[in-house]
């Protein structure tokens, strides 16, 4: 522990000690007994202070039930979430004028005509939505104590990534209480647990509420019952309920609450249920808790442990050691934010990014939205819809990699459930077969578009995410799944984009459009800003990608030859990436002035990450795509979180280990909130997911033929491991390292097959059997 670090904690806590004074020694003697009290481990976000705020409460889930902990004294606020609470309903508006305004505007923006291109889309394509939709808050949890008489002591809030388990623990007067909360997916309910050291000095009431003050609020017996039909009646219809176990004492209603009187140890139990997967929400939830019930704590939460630990084990990572675990979490951050060096909270932010897919994310429910499953109120910001133009990929970038690959199954699922309105919409809205979506959509897989070109004018949404369907096969292998699941949805996707591309009068190429470079816009030649252009560099790396993603599976699958020719002769012709004069990737067909060249959104850098058009078997590419980076970091760039995130992930293609480092920090500094929930501003969960992916491909790359170890190894991670990260082609891998440089290799084969590893300019070639252990040393020998 050093003096630095001495003094960082000092500030935070508003004493400074001067040396060789009393109050130095009493400060440090004081300092000394905290530390010791502290448990100090690896994977634990601890507290010293209730939250003071949404963005300081701790996050639980399983997946599809969450909380946010705030760890009150005199009172505790669950704030809770369940996956499928959503406003809204199926809607189709695509607007009735698009199909014929499509020759026009392509005509003008062939011709340059910018703005009135722009003008016609937003009036004849921009489709006129009514309803809208939002993901809403379940409501809150209330819990109020009765404390006896005495100081506050000892303190502790925490979150513990080993089993996730929120704790709050203190002591009043001569009386220490504990809660433990949970939300357990076997069990299907949230779980609180709340014990004292002296029998009978539980006092407290129970209680619910639910923004908007429109929810029935029953009780009965030892349950509270919270019901509503969400959105003013356009919404799903929510029940949940939480029944109050006591060990000694007594439970009475009182005033619309449960009133909890001298009890030794009290078990809460919450469920939660709505209509929009088709079943009675009340019957759901009525039966779920009566489950619950009949099991005691200790089972509830070896079960949650047990089925929580089967994912996050899987993966182990050391980044090297020192104190600061011995530290708050927020004091952790703010020493980080003025230069100090942590790479435990490092590792622990990666684990973090792991916990909360597994958190938010499970085989047979919604997918992870723009706030994972955490959001207050009944319109959270964007509606923590599920954008599709970066932010729900992103949420999945780390689940093959990060050994998590059954938790990518609700992305994929949905993917197939836009599929049948993206027919609609393809055909009504441009006349085309296939299957598009656009920008954004919501649990009612909405495809059509509204709003601003600027943001709304791009039919690539589906396109992007389909991506993610050939990736779960690389990574499995699962031949089955790409029969039934991903090939029809890329098939289609991939007549959509063949349908779509037009010739460019003046080149011949193929080319997308009308589109944007997602967000971004660019000065015309008459000085107007515009947005909408015939082929942006992103529609095409895309495209190219998806056609060659079909084709790949078509040949696996060893079917439709004619199409496998229709794809190969598309992708000839598709304009390609090409290079400005200023030596970076063009956004767009011509090299516009860029009103804001430190824009949030790289998406011309999409084929560098997450495509991999851009590798070092393309080298012009790979300069252009560093010197397009380094120019939006010159101008502000990575300024949100996701964003920031992004860019991790760029670097570490690029091979720049120490830039990547230098911007995974720069994302805790900058955009991280104390929870170590990423900070846009306001929340949003991709730049967590995104910083997860980001770790992992520094340490392993597998994207372009070949498996290559430590491609980004940066300076600060002089020692250390990652065991359990996964390569394409189903590989396991444990990576251990010294001294900057590789120390190790092991290798388990899921599937069998040939598999070229790469560190640095040495290359081997195995020959493996499924379920065979390979291992290897420093110099890549078998050992």
């Amino acid at each position: 522990m050093n003096q630095r670090t001495f003094t960082m904690y000092f500030k935070r806590t508003g004493t400074i000690p001067r040396k060789n004074s009393l109050v130095s020694i009493l400060a440090l003697f004081l300092f000394a007994t905290t530390l010791f009290a502290q448990t100090g481990k690896d994977l634990e976000l601890w507290y010293q202070h209730p939250a003071g705020s949404w963005n300081e409460a701790l996050p639980v889930g399983n997946g599809r039930l969450g909380a946010m902990v705030f760890g009150g004294i005199a009172s505790e606020r669950l704030q809770l979430n369940e996956e499928s609470i959503w406003s809204g309903r199926p809607e189709d508006f695509v607007h009735p004028e698009a199909k014929a305004a499509l020759p026009q505007v392509r005509k003008l923006l062939f011709a340059g005509q910018y703005a009135a291109a722009q003008k016609l889309a937003e009036e004849k394509m921009m489709g006129p939505r009514k309803s809208g939709s939002s993901y809403q808050t379940l409501g809150d949890l209330l819990l109020d104590f009765v404390l006896p008489n005495g100081e506050l002591q000892g303190y502790r809030r925490e979150l513990d990534l080993e089993t996730a388990i929120a704790r709050v623990q203190y002591r009043v007067g001569n009386v220490g209480f504990q809660r433990e909360i949970f939300s357990s997916a076997p069990a299907k309910a949230l779980v609180v647990r709340l014990t004292a050291d002296k029998k009978g000095a539980l006092n407290f009431s129970v209680g619910m509420r639910r923004s908007g003050n429109k929810a029935a609020i029953d009780v009965a017996g030892q349950t509270i019952t919270l019901s509503e039909h969400v959105g003013n009646g356009v919404g799903v219809r929510l029940v949940s309920k939480v029944q109050v176990i006591a060990e000694g004492g007594t439970i009475n209603p009182v005033a619309g609450k449960l009133q909890v009187t001298k009890a030794d140890a009290v078990t809460l139990l919450l469920t939660a249920a709505t209509d929009y997967w088709g079943k009675d929400p009340q019957a759901t939830a009525d039966q779920e808790l009566q489950a619950a019930a009949q099991q005691t704590y200790a089972d509830l939460k070896q079960a949650h442990i047990a089925d929580y630990q089967r994912y996050f084990k899987r993966v182990d990572l050391d980044l090297g050691t020192n104190n600061s675990t011995l530290f708050p979490m927020d004091a952790r951050i703010a020493a980080l934010q003025q230069g100090n060096e942590d790479p435990q909270l490092l590792e622990l932010y990666y684990q973090f990014g792991r916990y909360l897919l597994i958190s938010s994310s499970r085989p047979g429910g919604l997918p992870a939205n723009l706030q994972g499953i955490w959001a207050d109120g009944l319109n959270p910001p964007w509606d923590a819809d599920y954008h599709i133009n970066i932010n729900i990929q992103m949420n999945y970038w780390p689940a093959e990699v990060a050994n998590l690959s059954e938790l990518h199954q609700p992305f994929l699922d949905f993917l197939n459930a836009l599929r049948a309105d993206g027919r609609k919409t393809a055909r009504d809205m441009y006349g085309l077969k296939g299957t598009v979506a656009h920008f954004t959509t919501d649990a009612w897989h909405f495809t059509e578009t509204y709003g601003k070109p600027q943001w709304a004018m791009w039919p690539m949404g589906m396109a992007w995410s389909a991506r993610h369907l050939w990736e779960h096969y690389q990574f499995t292998a699962d031949k089955d799944y790409l029969a039934k699941q991903a090939y029809p949805a890329l098939k289609e996707a991939a007549e959509f984009c063949m349908a779509w591309l037009t010739p460019n009068p003046a080149t011949g190429h193929l080319v997308s459009g009308p589109s944007i470079s997602p967000e971004n816009t660019f000065t015309a030649p008459d000085g107007s800003v515009a947005t909408m252009v015939m082929g942006p560099t992103m529609d095409h790396m895309i495209i190219r990608e998806l056609l060659g993603n079909t084709l790949a599976a078509a040949r696996v699958l060893n079917m439709d030859k004619a199409f496998q020719k229709q794809l190969e002769q598309t992708s000839a012709r598709l304009a390609p990436t090409k290079i400005g004069s200023d030596g970076r990737i063009m956004e767009w067909t011509e090299e516009f002035k860029e009103p804001e060249p430190g824009h949030r959104h790289i998406s011309h850098l999409y084929g560098l990450h997450p495509g991999n058009e851009i590798n070092r078997q393309t080298p012009e590419l790979l300069a252009a795509a560093r010197k397009t980076i380094d120019h939006r970091l010159a101008n502000g760039g990575g300024h949100t979180g996701w964003s920031r995130a992004w860019i991790v992930n760029f670097f570490a293609r690029l091979q720049d280990g120490d830039a990547a480092y230098q911007n995974l920090v720069a994302l805790l500094q900058k955009s991280t909130l104390p929870n170590l929930l990423d900070n846009h501003p306001p929340f949003q969960i991709d730049g967590n997911f995104g910083a997860t992916a980001g770790i992992s491909e520094m340490l392993l790359q597998s994207h372009a033929g070949e498996i290559e170890l430590l491609p980004a190894m940066p300076k600060a991670w002089q020692q250390g491991y990652i065991h359990g990260i996964v390569a394409r082609g189903g590989f396991e891998v444990d990576i251990d390292w010294e001294g900057g440089k590789l120390k190790g290799v092991k290798l388990l084969s899921r599937n069998g097959g040939t598999c070229k590893l790469r560190y640095g300019n040495q290359v081997v070639e195995l020959n493996t059997e499924k379920g065979g252990t390979y291992r290897l040393g420093r110099q890549l020998q078998k050992l």
